[in-house]
């Protein structure tokens, strides 16, 4: 007897900015967009991704929340300075500098907390960006300069993508606040 497919969902955690960080840095999809062409990505959508996990045994989820509870980080900024092009995704994103060494530290906290409990994710070094346009065509010469944009980093999410005809949304299932 063949057992019923398990229910998934596909899941990441985040930086979920305030609305009006997201407008600022939004601001830069259409003049990127019209160098590069390409779709940009809804405001409401704008986030760093921490790490992207896919798809999730829904029994596990509550498992994963309360592994997640077990993050500690402060709070902090990120200012996001320029926009870069990945060819081999055609992708435009937002940059900051330098990685905070406290967004370092909250990504090698959730990472070393999510193997702990077993639970795979993607595993690459990571780069904090902001995807802005998606299908986007550029060369390796660097874009235009960009007003920076700060965003103040009090709390990350788990978030579920689902699929709609726009393409992605994005659902916040659970926030985790700073702490020291």
């Amino acid at each position: 007897m063949e057992s019923a497919p398990e229910n998934t969902r596909r899941v990441f955690f985040a930086l979920w900015p305030e609305q009006a960080e997201c407008a600022v840095l939004a601001d830069w999809q259409a003049p990127l967009r019209g160098l590069c062409g390409g779709k940009m990505m809804r405001t409401a959508t704008l986030h760093c991704t921490l790490a992207f996990l896919g798809e999730v045994a829904e029994h596990r989820l509550e498992a994963l929340q309360l592994a997640a509870q077990e993050v500690v980080f402060r709070p902090f900024a990120i200012t996001w300075t320029a926009a870069h092009y990945w060819g081999h995704n055609h992708i435009v994103y937002a940059a900051p500098d330098e990685t905070p060494p406290a967004l370092s530290d909250l990504v090698m906290s959730l990472q070393d907390i999510l193997r702990t409990h077993r639970f795979r994710f993607e595993e690459r070094p990571y780069k904090a960006h902001v995807t802005l346009l998606r299908h986007a065509q550029w060369t390796d010469a660097p874009l235009p300069p960009m007003p920076s944009v700060a965003w103040r980093c009090r709390e990350f999410v788990l978030v579920q993508s689902l699929g709609d005809a726009q393409g992605a949304r994005y659902e916040v299932l659970c926030r985790f606040g700073a702490r020291a």
